[in-house]
C-alpha cells in the first residue's frame, strides 16, 4: 500500500515511515517542519517509494492530491508538548482542529482510511484509572490554557467519528500515552529527553511539581507496530483505541533512574508548576491506560520496558 503521513518528519511519523518502508510500502510525507525536523527523515531520502513535501495540510490542493495517491492516511500533524500548548494556545487549537477538518474532508471524497492521532490528555483530570476508551473525559476550566490541547484533540475525535457515522469514512482513532524513544527532543516539554539531556550535561535535573505525579512510557517502536497492525484489522474501524504501556513510574523516581543509567552526578531539583508554565497550571496526577481493547483487536504486547527506553534515549543523546 501507499501511506500518507501528515507530520511525517516528526518523532513518531519518522519512525512510522521507516517501518512502512521496511515492510515494502510506499510513503508520502507532508510536514511543515513547525515541530518536525528534516533531520528525522534525511536517511530516508532516495529510498524507493519514499517522497516528502515540505508544506502544510492547509495547502488543500496538495493535500487532496496526496490523499488521492494514498491508500491510508496517518494524520499525525499537530501542535504537541505542554510548553508549546501553554505558550501558543491559538496555534494549538487552530492547528489541531482545522488540520483534522481538512484531512477528513478530502479523505471522505475517496473514502480513504484515516488514522487520527489523539492523546491520553483527553482524559483530563479524571481519576478513573486505568483509563478506558469509554471513560468520561474530565477537562479543566476553559480559562486554563493547559486544557486547550485536550479539548482540541477531543473535537478531532468527535469529528472523525461523525464522518464515520454520517459519511461512512473509515477512521481509526488512537490515543497515545507518553510515547518516547530516539529522535524525540525535549524542545516542547517532553520529560524523558529533557531529563536525559540535563543528566548528560551535568546540569540539575528539573522535576516540575513535587514529582509524585506518575506516567507510563511507551517505546515508539511498540506504538508503530500497533499502528501497522490496526490498519490491517477491519474491526478497528470506527473505534477509539488506547496505545501505551502499563509500567507506571513517578516522575521523581524517573529522574533518579535517568541519573543512575546516565552515570550522572546531577542534582535533582524541583520547580513549582506556576514557575514552570503559568499561574494556576493543573496537571494529571496519573496517566495509565487500560489496554484491553488493543490487546483483543491485535494481540498488542509491549516489547520494551522503561529501562530499555531510557538506555536507548541516553545512547541517542550521547
Amino acid at each position: 500500500m501507499r501511506a500518507l503521513i501528515t507530520g511525517g518528519a516528526g518523532f513518531i511519523g519518522s519512525h512510522l515511515s521507516e517501518a512502512l518502508l521496511a515492510h515494502g510500502h510506499g510513503v508520502l510525507i507532508l510536514d511543515n517542519l513547525s515541530t518536525g525536523s528534516i533531520d528525522n527523515i534525511a536517511h530516508l531520502k532516495g529510498r524507493s517509494g519514499f517522497e516528502y513535501f515540505i508544506d502544510s495540510v492547509n495547502n488543500e490542493p496538495l493535500l487532496a492530491e496526496l490523499i488521492d495517491r494514498s491508500d491510508v492516511v496517518f494524520h499525525l500533524a499537530a501542535a504537541v508538548g505542554v510548553k508549546l500548548i501553554v505558550e501558543q494556545p491559538v496555534h494549538t487549537i487552530e492547528t489541531n482542529v482545522h488540520g483534522t477538518e481538512v484531512v477528513l474532508k478530502h479523505a471522505s471524497k475517496k473514502k480513504k482510511l484515516v488514522v487520527i492521532a489523539s492523546t491520553s490528555e483527553v482524559y483530563g483530570k479524571s481519576d478513573d484509572v486505568p483509563f478506558r476508551e469509554d471513560s468520561d473525559l474530565v477537562l479543566g476550566a476553559s480559562t486554563k490554557h493547559r486544557w486547550a490541547y485536550a479539548c482540541s484533540k477531543a473535537i478531532d475525535e468527535f469529528l472523525a467519528l461523525a464522518y464515520w457515522k454520517e459519511r461512512k469514512l473509515p477512521v481509526i482513532i488512537v490515543r497515545f500515552f507518553n510515547t518516547v524513544g530516539p529522535r524525540q527532543t525535549g524542545r516542547y516539554g517532553m520529560v524523558i529527553p529533557t531529563f536525559v539531556r540535563q543528566a548528560l550535561a551535568g546540569e540539575p535535573i528539573t522535576v516540575f511539581g513535587d514529582g509524585t505525579q506518575s506516567r507510563a512510557f511507551t517505546h515508539v517502536a511498540d506504538v508503530v507496530g500497533a499502528l501497522l497492525a490496526l490498519v490491517g484489522e477491519p474491526k478497528a474501524i470506527g473505534q477509539v483505541i488506547n496505545i501505551g504501556n502499563t509500567e507506571e513510574v513517578a516522575i521523581q523516581a524517573l529522574a533518579e533512574r535517568v541519573r543512575a543509567l546516565a552515570g550522572s552526578q546531577s542534582l535533582i531539583t524541583y520547580t513549582p508548576y506556576d514557575d514552570a508554565y503559568e499561574s494556576g497550571f493543573e496537571d494529571m496526577p496519573r496517566r495509565l491506560p487500560d489496554l484491553s481493547k488493543v490487546t483483543a483487536l491485535i494481540g498488542y504486547k509491549t516489547q520494551h520496558n522503561l529501562d530499555d527506553i531510557l538506555v536507548q534515549v541516553i545512547d541517542y543523546f550521547r
